[in-house]
Formats: C-alpha cells, structure tokens, sequence
C-alpha cells in the first residue's frame, strides 16, 4: 500500500525559499538498495540492446532517440513482475546504465559513418576507443559541475527529460501498467517498420512527386516536399513537441522552399563548384536532393556552428561558477572522509576525478599517436589539445541544453570541432585521407564526451530527486559506457556491411554526411564553402536576436526534409493529445500516456530495424522487388498507398493516448 502514495516533494520543480531544503524521496539517513548484481546486470543487458537499436535509428534518420524513458519503463515492469525489495534505487541504476546506449550512439554515428561516406575504411577497435575515451572524458569533466546544476540550481532548470523519467520510475512503484502500455506500442511500431524495412509493404518515403504536377514542378521550379513513414520518426517527434518540432521544419521550409528554389532561378545556367570537387553540372540541371547536397546544407552546417559559439559566449558565467565551486569542494573536501558528507550528495572524490582526467588524456593521447590515427607524436599532442579544450568548454554547453530543453545541440559542436580540427591539422602537416581520418576520430572522442554531459546530468537530476547516490551513478556510469562502446562498435561494422553509407539503399547518415561534407575539401587542398558557411552564420545570428532557436533552426537546414516532416507531424499529434480536454489533469495524464507510446514506437521500430538488418546481412531476401518498382508514371505502388498506413498509425496514436483508462 506504501508503494500507491509515492510521489516527490511538493518542492521537487520549484526553485526553494529561503532557509527551505529539499528531501528526496530516499532520505539521506537511509542505505537503500542500488548497486546488486540484478541492477547490474540488468543494466548492462539495457546498454547492449538500446545501443544496437539507437545506432540502428540513429544511422537512418539522423536522430538518437532518448533511451532513458523505455529503459526505465522496462526496468519498472520488469523488477515489478519479479517482486524485488527496493526497486527503486536499483531501477536509477539499471536506467542509469542502460541510458549510456543513446548517448554514446550519438557520439559515435554522428561522426565515424563519415570515414566509410569518405570512402575510407575503419575497423573496430578505432570506433570502439574513440567511443570509449570520449565517454569517459565526458564523465569526468562534468562530475565538477553535478551540484551546481542539480543541487545550487534547483528549481531554476525545468530538466524535461529527467522529470519524464523520474515520473517513471516514482509511478513504477505503485504499479507496472505503464510497462504494458510501452510493450503493446512497441510491438505495433516494430512489426509497422519491420513491414516496410524487410519487406517494403508499403514506401519509406512518400513524396509529392507521386503526383505528375509535383513532379513537373520538381523539374522546373527545383520545389519538392517528402515525409517519412516511419512509426519511430513519428514517435520522436511526439516527444520532441510541436514548438521544437515546428522550429526545426521552420529551418526545412526555408531551405527547400525558398533556397533551392532561388538558387535555381539566380544561378540555374551557372556551373557553381565552391569546394573544388569537379562539379560540372549546372544548377538547374540538378535535382532538388542535389542542390541539397551541394550547396543547400552547407548554409545549415555555418548556423549550426555559429549557434555553438553564442551558447559558449552565453554558458561562461555557468562555466565560470561551476569551477569555482568544483575547486572549493576539492580544497575543502580532498582530505576529509567520505562519510563526513551525506549519502545524497556524495560523489567521487575530487583527487580520483582529477587523477582519472590526467590519466584519461594520457590514454587519449596514446591512442592518436600508437593507434595509427596520426603520423607523429607532434600531431598526437595537438589532436589531445582540441580534444581537452573543447571538450571542457561544450560540457557545460551540452548539459545547459538538457537541463532547459532537453535537446543536446551535440551535432553543432561537434561541426565546428571539425573544422578546427581540420584547420589545425592541415596547418601541422596531415591533410589528405590521413588527415580525414584523423579529423573523424578526434571528432568522434569530442562528439561522445558532449553526448555523454548531456545525457549525465539528466542522471544526476534523476538520482537527486529520488536520493540515490552520486558516487555509484558515476562509478557504474563508466561500465555503461565500455558496455555501449563495445555494441556501437559491432553494429556499425554490420550495418556497414547490410546497407552501407553510399549509393541506392543506404542508410541515410545525415549528420555523418554533414560532418564528411565539412572536412574532405579542407583535407584534399580544395576550399571549404565559406560563403555559405558565412550565410548560416548570418542566419543564426539573426535567429538568436529574434529569440528564436537558433540551433534547432539550423538543425533542420541541414537534415532532409523527409525526416523533419515526421517530426511536425508527432509534435502536432501531442499538441492535440494534450489539449483537447477540459481538464488540465486529463490533459496531462493524456500527454504522458502518448509519450509511452511514443516510446515504444521508437524503442519497438529500432530493435526491428535492427532484426531486419541482421536478416539481410545473412542473406535473406524478403524485398518485394516489383511492388517497389516505379511504373510509367515514376510512382511506385508502394510508393502510392504509403500515405493509408501512415495514417492509420497516427489514428492509432491519437486514440490510445485519450483513451480515458
């Protein structure tokens, strides 16, 4: 019965008055239960199935879902079922673990798919040190920083994405009906993608050039529009929401409805090759999809790192403060025992995090010099020295983003970490497919340890409001993460094999295909396309005067638009969901029942697609070859009715998230 009245303070979401403390729900004095061999274990089985399946999601559409809300729905029903004591704290560490899935995939497909795009080759043991050093480092670097954002910042963060969660795991304990909802949705996701991945049922993609007049206009005006039918893209972007999804279709609109279509009448009869890469067709004897990729994107590439930089400028008082704080607490508490400070708010200590960074960025710095990423110690050195410094400095960057939006803007930094890179390198000698390589990894370890930031503090936020403790989120965080760089590793070595990032069928990769875009004609003695860089540059500063998001603007620039399209359209399906009755508590309990479907959309689409990709590397053919080939109108069949299944899901959706049980 104890289990049915647990919900956090009344002061969990607000900033606290003065003299007020909060208490969580696992008070101080208390040992609950955490780290067991069942948490563990469970953990670490969470960590190698949302890895695969993140990595799988994540390499088709270029967005990682947020596996802290399936994995802590699964750890909910799965320790209620078995009837364990004190699942509570043991479900923040199995979550804990298992989150470490989303944010080292991130790190890894936003940069690494780039070296086979490159048409290079990479095996493991590069992929899996690049992923493991750059989780580790993010740990570390943001240990400093846990009590200034959870504890000194309290109430002043709306941190969404942990809010969703605890919700989770603190309603798991009076019941596991929140499993049912996610296993139920996660089978009509799976088996919904599964159709279209293995079989082609029905089109992936659905395109105005179905029709003869929008493919007329697609020749002529260069304006087209697509949208994926996807169940987990329609998922993610529920849980996005209508304002961030409608910010980044915002960015789509402009380029695919205004930019490529004015290029086309400006400069059509030109032949335009700012990169030096041989282009010798002209603008208007190009595709949509082609502009796109020549020029378009690259406008977005310039916002993307010039909204980096304004949210450095803008993070250097928390910078600032965080450091303070850390060196205090290192002088105050480098010699006193760990049991003079409460359970709740103690983490490693600041000798141990210190000692680990150095010896961290001793392995770093023997993997780029031993690990054949570059030709020299000299070149080794630099590469450790834009790894620390930027690592540092986007920590903060990266867990401001979660705590306020939930969105970590990894894909922005990490662009204008190539650059530099690619810069810097150039200038010490490494260029060609040395250089390019080289600049992928080094990018790769920056790209995981701001991924790493971003979804830690979310933990921390988490373990704060139940009352786990810091210490053993951070220790067990390190096995996460040597667990998920392991599975990226393997599954991108398949995925690589199955489908490939080049050519018909591939996967899409598209921050991986933004990040090779940036660096080749830098590292092959062409010219990088400043210009456009300098008109997403223009672009963002704009934004950010306007107070608009700048970031996810310039996200949406450079992603095709069949993949935002499916973002605005979950974002509208929860604005819906959540508005329609009269009650606000209606209204919410609506929201978050969607969001569980949400959920297993995208967890139940990506484990299929990684089902379907296992069948293909092992040679079986489901692939309904006729039934996907164009007829004379330049349609396929599948292509035609791919609109009534996409419709049905969101019907579905619309419906099981207002049913009033």
């Amino acid at each position: 019965m104890e289990k049915k009245n647990l919900s956090l303070p009344e002061n969990a979401h607000r900033e606290l008055r003065p003299g007020e403390s909060y208490s969580p729900l696992l008070p101080s004095e208390q040992k609950p239960a955490e780290v067991t061999v069942y948490s563990v274990t469970m953990g670490i089985v969470m960590a190698i199935i949302f890895s695969a399946a993140a990595a799988y999601l994540g390499l088709k559409v270029g967005q990682v879902f947020e596996a802290a809300i399936p994995i802590a729905i699964l750890a909910v029903g799965i320790t209620g079922a078995l009837g364990k004591k004190g699942g509570l704290g043991q479900n923040v560490i199995i979550q804990s673990i298992g989150a470490c899935s989303g944010v080292i995939v991130a790190g890894a497909i936003f940069t690494l798919p780039a070296i086979y795009i490159l048409g290079l080759n990479v095996g493991f043991w590069p992929m899996f040190f690049s992923s493991l050093l750059g989780g580790v480092l993010g740990i570390l670097f943001l240990i400093p920083f846990r009590k200034y954002f959870v504890k000194d910042m309290h109430g002043k963060y709306p941190f969404p994405e942990a809010t969703a969660t605890t919700q989770v795991l603190v309603s798991g304990e009076a019941g596991g009906k929140s499993a049912k909802t996610l296993l139920v949705s996660g089978l009509v996701g799976g088996l919904y993608d599964f159709a279209v991945a293995t079989f082609g049922t029905w089109s992936e993609t659905v395109s105005t050039t179905v029709l003869h007049w929008g493919q007329v206009i697609s020749d002529k005006a260069k304006v087209v529009l697509k949208l994926n039918t996807g169940a987990a893209v329609l998922g993610l972007g529920y849980i996005i929401g209508l304002k961030y999804s409608f910010v980044i279709c915002c960015g789509s609109f402009l380029v695919w409805l205004v930019i490529i279509p004015l290029m086309n009448l400006i400069w059509g009869g030109q032949v335009i090759d700012l990169m030096g890469t041989g282009i010798a067709q002209t603008v208007s004897q190009m595709s949509p999809e082609q502009i796109f990729k020549e020029y378009a994107r690259h406008i977005g590439i310039g916002g993307i790192a010039t909204a980096g930089i304004i949210g450095i400028i803008k993070s250097s008082g928390v910078i600032r403060s965080a450091v303070r704080l850390a060196a205090g607490e290192f002088r105050h508490r480098g010699g006193d025992s760990a049991a003079e400070v409460e359970r709740t708010q103690r983490d490693l200590s600041m000798k141990i995090v210190v000692t680990s960074i150095i010896l961290a960025l001793l392995a770093i710095f023997c993997f780029f010099a031993f690990g054949g990423v570059v030709s020299n110690v000299w070149q080794a050195l630099v590469g450790l020295l834009i790894v620390a410094v930027i690592a540092f400095l986007f920590t903060t960057v990266a867990a401001n983003a979660i705590a306020i939006v939930g969105s970590n803007p990894v894909s922005g930094m990490t662009i204008m970490t190539l650059i530099i890179t690619s810069l810097v390198l150039v200038a010490v000698g490494l260029k060609g497919e040395a250089g390019m390589v080289a600049a992928m990894v080094i990018g790769g370890v920056v790209c995981t340890a701001l991924s790493m930031a971003g979804g830690l503090i979310t933990d921390f936020k988490i373990g704060y409001w139940i009352g786990t403790t810091p210490a053993r989120q951070e220790t067990w965080k390190f096995v996460g993460t040597l667990v998920a760089a392991a599975t990226v590793g393997g599954v991108m070595l398949v995925l690589n094999k199955t489908y490939g990032f080049t050519g018909d069928g591939a996967l899409v990769a598209p921050q991986a295909n933004a990040m090779a875009a940036v660096i080749q004609p830098m590292m092959n003695g062409g010219n990088a396309p400043w210009l456009l860089y300098g008109i997403g540059a223009l672009i963002a500063i704009v934004l950010n005067f306007c107070k608009v998001p700048a970031l996810a603007f310039c996200l949406g620039m450079f992603i095709p638009i069949d993949l935002n399209l499916p973002l605005l359209l979950g974002g509208a399906i929860a604005w819906f969901v959540g508005s329609r009755g009269k009650d606000a508590e209606v209204n919410r309990a609506r929201s978050e029942k969607g969001t569980l479907i949400a959920s297993g959309f995208i967890a139940g689409g990506a484990l299929m697609g990684v089902v379907s990709a296992v069948l293909k590397f092992a040679g079986c053919d489901f692939w309904l070859t006729s039934w996907n080939t164009p007829l004379a109108g330049g349609a396929s069949p599948a292509e035609m009715i791919a609109i009534l299944p996409l419709t049905g899901i969101c019907v579905y959706m619309i419906l099981a998230s207002m049913k009033k049980a």
